[in-house]
C-alpha cells in the first residue's frame, strides 16, 4: 500500500496516461480548480460518485476557517510569542501559565484547521489513484480517509458553535447528590469519574478544590476545574438533573431505585469582570478537611467554608494545605457563582422581554439506565448510547456535541 507522499508523486508521474482517460469520465478542469473526485467504480456496488461530498466538505472547511479567522489566530500567537519570549514572564507565575496555555491552545487550534484542509485537498488525489490503479485495497482507504475527514469536520464545525459571552473560557464543574439516599451519592461520585475522565482523555488540566464524602458511599458533593479554552461552552450542556435507574449495590433486596444528582457548570471569573465582593456580607468558617482517609487527609484546620450572606451561596475549598490558599480558591468559586448568577438574570430579563420562559436546563436532561436494559439518553437532544459503561468511562463527545448543537437551534 502506498503512503500519501508516494501517492501524490505516482499520480503526477501517471497523469500524462490518465489525463485523456479522466476528462471522459470526469470532464475537463478549469485553470486553477481544485482536484474534484471522480465517481469510483466498486466491485459489485452501485457507482459512488464522491465529487459532491467532497465539494461540500471543502464548502464547509471553508466556512469553518471564515469563523476561526485564521489570519488572526495566527497574529494573536506572534503577539503570544513574544510575550513568552521575554525574559520577566515567569516573574508572575499565574500569568506565565495562561500565556503559554493561551498561545499552546492557538498554535494546536491553527495545526488541526490547517491538517485538516491538506486532507481535504489530498482526497481528490486518492479517489484518482484508486481509479487509476483499480486497486481495492487502496480504494477502501480512500473511502475510510473520506469518512474520517468527514468525522473530523463534524467535530470542528461544533467548535465553531461555541460564540457565547464565556464560552471560550475555563469551567468550574458542581456536582450534588440530590434525591435517592447512598444510590444519590454514589452516582454523584460516578458522575465526577466521568468528567475527569473525559477531560484526562482530551489532555485537559483538572483540579479538584473540594469534596465532600458521603457516610456510607460515594460523596454529596464536589467542585473541580477544568483547565482548558472552552472547556465552559462545551461543558455548560451538561447543566441539569441526572437520572440513575439502576439495581442498587445498596439494597440487600436487590430492588430497582432511581436516584439524581445535579451538575452544574460555571465559567472561570476573569479580571474584566468586576465581580467585587465586600468583605462585610462574608462569613468565614474554617474546619478540618475531610476524607476517605490515608495519608493525605488534613490534620489541621485548614479547609475553609465562605458564605455569601445576600445571597446565602456557600462555597468550601480544602484541597490546599494553606488556610489563605484554600480562602483564595475558594473567593474564585464564589465569583464565578455570582457571575453565573448575574448572566442567569440578564438571561431571564431578555426572555421576558421575548416573551417565553427561556430555556429550562432542570429536571432530567439525561437518563441513565442500567436495569432492565442499558440505555443513555439525552432528554433534550434524543442522542443515546446502549454502552453505559463506555459513557461513565468518559466517551461523551457524542452528548456534548449534540447538546451543543441543540443549544444553537433553540437560540435561532
Amino acid at each position: 500500500m502506498l503512503c500519501s507522499a508516494t501517492r501524490v508523486a505516482a499520480t503526477q508521474a501517471a497523469a500524462t496516461d490518465r489525463i485523456a482517460r479522466t476528462t471522459q469520465w470526469w470532464g475537463p478542469r478549469p485553470e486553477g480548480e481544485a482536484n474534484v473526485a471522480p465517481a469510483v467504480r466498486l466491485e459489485g456496488v452501485a457507482v459512488v460518485d464522491v465529487s459532491e461530498e467532497l465539494k461540500s466538505l471543502s464548502s464547509t472547511m471553508e466556512s469553518i476557517e471564515a469563523v476561526l479567522d485564521l489570519d488572526k489566530l495566527r497574529a494573536d500567537i506572534a503577539v503570544l510569542e513574544e510575550q513568552a519570549a521575554a525574559p520577566s514572564l515567569w516573574d508572575d507565575p499565574d500569568e506565565a501559565q495562561k500565556i503559554t496555555s493561551r498561545l499552546s491552545h492557538l498554535q494546536a487550534e491553527v495545526r488541526k484547521a490547517e491538517a485538516l484542509r491538506g486532507r481535504i485537498d489530498d482526497l481528490g488525489v486518492l479517489f484518482e489513484l484508486a481509479e487509476a490503479e483499480d486497486d481495492p485495497e487502496t480504494r477502501a482507504e480512500a473511502e475510510q480517509e473520506l469518512a474520517d475527514v468527514r468525522k473530523a469536520l463534524d467535530e470542528m464545525e461544533v467548535r465553531t458553535l461555541l460564540s457565547g459571552e464565556y464560552d471560550a473560557r475555563e469551567a468550574l464543574v458542581n456536582i450534588r447528590a440530590e434525591a435517592g439516599g447512598v444510590d444519590a451519592a454514589d452516582f454523584a461520585e460516578k458522575l465526577q469519574r466521568m468528567y475527569l475522565r473525559w477531560a484526562e482523555q482530551k489532555g485537559y488540566k483538572t483540579e479538584v478544590y473540594e469534596t465532600s464524602y458521603a457516610e456510607e458511599a460515594g460523596i454529596k458533593s464536589t467542585t473541580f476545574a477544568v483547565q482548558a479554552p472552552y472547556a465552559y461552552g462545551t461543558l455548560s450542556v451538561e447543566q441539569g438533573t441526572h437520572r440513575l435507574v439502576r439495581i442498587s449495590p445498596f439494597d440487600n433486596q436487590g430492588r430497582r431505585q432511581t436516584s439524581f444528582a445535579g451538575v452544574e457548570v460555571l465559567p472561570v471569573v476573569e479580571q474584566t469582570d468586576h465581580i467585587e465582593i465586600d468583605e462585610s456580607e462574608l462569613r468565614v468558617d474554617v474546619y478540618r478537611s475531610s476524607g476517605p482517609g490515608g495519608q493525605g487527609v488534613n490534620t489541621t484546620d485548614s479547609a475553609v467554608r465562605l458564605t455569601h450572606i445576600p445571597t446565602g451561596i456557600v462555597v468550601s475549598c480544602q484541597n490546599e494545605r494553606s488556610q489563605i490558599q484554600n480562602k483564595a480558591t475558594a473567593m474564585n468559586v464564589l465569583q464565578a457563582k455570582l457571575l453565573e448568577r448575574r448572566r442567569q438574570e440578564e438571561q431571564a430579563k431578555m426572555d421576558a422581554l421575548k416573551g417565553d420562559g427561556g430555556n429550562s436546563w432542570g429536571n432530567q436532561m439525561r437518563s441513565y439506565v442500567l436495569h432492565p436494559y442499558q440505555m443513555v439518553k439525552d432528554l433534550r437532544t434524543e442522542h443515546e448510547v446502549g454502552n453505559p459503561e463506555a459513557v461513565f468511562n468518559g466517551e461523551i463527545e457524542g452528548f456534548l456535541e449534540a447538546g451543543i448543537r441543540w443549544r444553537k437551534q433553540q437560540e435561532k
